[in-house]
C-alpha cells in the first residue's frame, strides 16, 4: 500500500482558530502521551491491531449470531453493513478530503507504539469509525447487545490516540462518521423497533400466571429445544408436549381437548396447523416463533420467550385476520401468503433436491431450474381470454416496505388481501425481480397489485401446485380467496407494558 500524505503539498497560511485548534489537538495528544494507565500499555496497543481490517468486529458479530437469538442476528447483520458502508466512506472521501499527517511518535513511550505503523493521512480515523459504527449499528437494534459491545468499542477509539497514531480530532470525526453511518444503514432498511403493528384490535384473553392452562406443542423438527427450556424456566406450570413434525397435527387436538390457551412452537407450516385447531376449538392462539422465518410470529411482534411469556402472564392479547382459500372441495387457511406459479414450483424442485444437496444448494438449483423453464406455470382468464402468469401472490393483510427492507406487515387486521400479480413473458427473473423490487401498489407491464377483500379466480387447471404458509398442495378447480376479519385471538405484549415478574 502506498501512503496518501502528500509531502510536496504547500503549508496552508496562517488562520487563528484553525492554528488554536490544532494546537488544542496536539496538547492533548501529548496529555495523553504522557499518562500511564495500568495495564493499558500491552492491552490497548494489541486490542487496536485486533481491530485491524474490521477483524475484531466480526468476530464479535459471529459471536452475536451464535447466540441463536433473532434479535442478537439482527444486531450482529446491522453491525456490520454499519461497518461496511463506514469503511466505504472513510476510504473513498474522508482519508482524501483532509490529508492530514500522522502525529510525531517522539511523545509517545516504545512500548505503547504499534509495531506496524499505518501509513495512510490521519484523519478521520478509520479504526474509530469502524468501532463506532458496529457498535451503533448494533445497539439500534439491539440495546442490551450494544450496551455490551460499546465498552470495547470505545477502548478501541482511544486506544488510537494512546499508541499514537491519531489525533483526539481524528477520533472524534472518525467515531461521528461510523455513527452517522449506522443511522444511514437505519434509514434504508428499519430496525424492527421502527416497524412494530398496531396492538389492535385488542382482544379478552386470560391471564396465567406462572402459565397454568398453557399447552405448549413443539415441533423437535424446527430446532426448538432451547425454546422450550427457556419457556419451562419462564413459565414452568405450563404444560409442554414435544413431538415429530409427523405427529404435530395429533398432538395439536389432544392439547386442545384440555387447554385453556394453545401453544405452539414451530415454523409457519406448523403454525398454521395450530391456527386451524385453534379457530375450531375456539381457543386463544400462544405462538412462540421456532423456525427458520417465523413471519407471522415476527409480524406480530412477539420474537422470543421472554416477550411471549409477558403477554401470557398479563392477558395481553389482539385478534387479527385469517386468509381462507377453497378449490373445489380443498380447504384451508393462511396466516401468511398464498402464492400460485412459481414460488410453489420452486418449493417443489427444491424439496426434490434438498436431502441430497442441503438446503441452500437446493433452492439456487430450484430458481435455476424453474426460472429457465419455456412453459408458464399458471395461466388465467381474463375477460374470456387465457393469459400466462409467472406468479399470483396474496397476502393476508398489507405488505409495506420502508427503505430497502424486505414487506413487513403494519397490521394484521385491516380486512385486505394484498394481491400481486407477475405477468408471464420472456425473462422470468427480471420480470420477478422487478415485481419484488417494486412497490405495494405500483403497474408495469411486467406486474400489478390490487388490494381486495375476496378474490375468484375461474380457468384455473385442476393439480395446479398452489402454495399457503410454507406448505403445498395442489388446486381441484376454480379458487376463491377471503377473508375472515379478526377471526383468531393470539397473545401478544401490549406497547408500555413491562416485563412480566421474575418466578422465584
Amino acid at each position: 500500500m502506498s501512503p496518501d500524505v502528500d509531502l510536496t503539498a504547500p503549508t496552508p497560511g496562517p488562520h487563528p482558530v484553525r492554528d488554536g485548534f490544532l494546537e488544542l489537538d496536539r496538547r492533548l495528544f501529548e496529555a495523553v502521551a504522557a499518562r500511564h494507565w495500568p495495564g493499558a500499555d500491552r492491552l490497548l496497543p494489541r486490542l487496536s491491531r485486533s481491530a485491524n481490517h474490521g477483524v475484531l468486529w466480526c468476530a464479535a458479530a459471529a459471536a452475536l449470531a451464535a447466540s441463536r437469538t433473532p434479535r442478537a442476528r439482527r444486531a450482529a447483520a446491522r453491525g456490520l453493513a454499519s461497518l461496511g458502508l463506514a469503511s466505504l466512506t472513510i476510504n473513498t472521501l474522508g482519508k482524501r478530503s483532509v490529508r492530514r499527517p500522522r502525529p510525531v511518535l517522539d511523545p509517545v513511550p516504545l512500548v505503547r507504539r504499534l509495531k506496524r505503523q499505518p501509513i495512510t493521512t490521519s484523519f478521520p480515523s478509520g479504526h474509530a469509525a469502524s468501532a463506532a459504527a458496529f457498535a451503533t449499528g448494533v445497539a439500534l437494534e439491539s440495546p442490551a447487545w450494544g450496551a455490551a459491545v460499546a465498552p470495547v468499542a470505545a477502548a478501541v477509539a482511544v486506544s488510537r490516540v494512546y499508541t499514537g497514531v491519531h489525533f483526539p480530532s481524528d477520533v472524534l470525526a472518525g467515531a461521528a462518521l461510523g455513527a452517522g453511518a449506522a443511522f444511514a444503514v437505519r434509514g434504508l432498511v428499519p430496525t424492527r423497533a421502527q416497524i412494530v403493528p398496531p396492538a389492535r384490535p385488542r382482544a379478552d384473553v386470560p391471564a396465567l400466571p406462572e402459565g397454568e392452562g398453557l399447552v405448549m406443542v413443539a415441533n423437535r423438527g424446527s430446532g426448538t429445544a432451547d425454546r422450550v427450556r427457556a419457556l419451562c424456566d419462564a413459565l414452568p406450570r405450563a404444560e409442554v408436549v414435544e413431538c415429530e413434525p409427523e405427529e404435530v397435527g395429533a398432538e395439536l387436538e389432544r392439547a386442545a381437548g384440555r387447554a385453556r390457551v394453545l401453544g405452539v412452537c414451530g415454523g409457519d407450516g406448523t403454525v398454521n396447523a395450530a391456527a386451524r385447531i385453534a379457530l375450531r376449538h375456539g381457543l386463544p392462539l400462544a405462538v412462540l416463533p421456532g423456525g427458520t422465518l417465523n413471519h407471522f410470529a415476527y409480524d406480530l411482534g412477539v420474537e422470543d420467550v421472554r416477550s411471549l411469556s409477558r403477554a401470557v402472564v398479563r392477558g395481553e392479547g389482539v385478534r387479527v385476520d385469517v386468509g381462507r382459500f377453497s378449490s373445489g372441495d380443498r380447504q384451508g387457511i393462511f396466516l401468511n401468503t398464498f402464492s400460485l406459479g412459481v414460488y410453489p414450483e420452486l418449493v417443489r424442485e427444491r424439496e426434490r433436491w434438498s436431502h441430497r444437496i442441503g438446503g441452500w444448494p437446493a433452492g439456487v438449483l430450484a430458481a435455476a431450474r424453474v426460472l429457465r423453464a419455456d412453459r408458464h406455470p399458471l395461466h388465467a382468464e381474463v375477460k374470456g381470454r387465457s393469459h400466462p402468469l409467472w406468479m399470483l401472490f396474496a397476502g393476508n393483510g398489507t405488505y409495506h416496505r420502508m427503505g430497502l427492507a424486505p414487506g413487513r406487515r403494519m397490521d394484521l387486521a385491516d380486512g385486505q388481501l394484498d394481491v400481486r400479480v407477475v405477468h408471464g413473458g420472456r425473462r422470468p427473473a427480471l420480470r420477478l425481480l422487478s415485481a419484488a423490487l417494486a412497490g405495494p401498489l405500483t403497474r408495469s407491464p411486467a406486474h400489478a397489485a390490487v388490494q381486495v377483500g375476496r378474490l375468484h379466480l375461474t380457468g384455473v387447471a385442476d393439480g395446479t401446485l398452489l402454495a399457503y404458509d410454507g406448505e403445498i398442495t395442489e388446486t381441484r378447480g376454480d379458487l376463491t380467496l377471503e377473508k375472515l376479519p379478526e377471526a383468531l385471538t393470539v397473545y401478544r405484549p401490549l406497547p408500555g407494558s413491562r416485563p412480566a415478574p421474575a418466578v422465584s
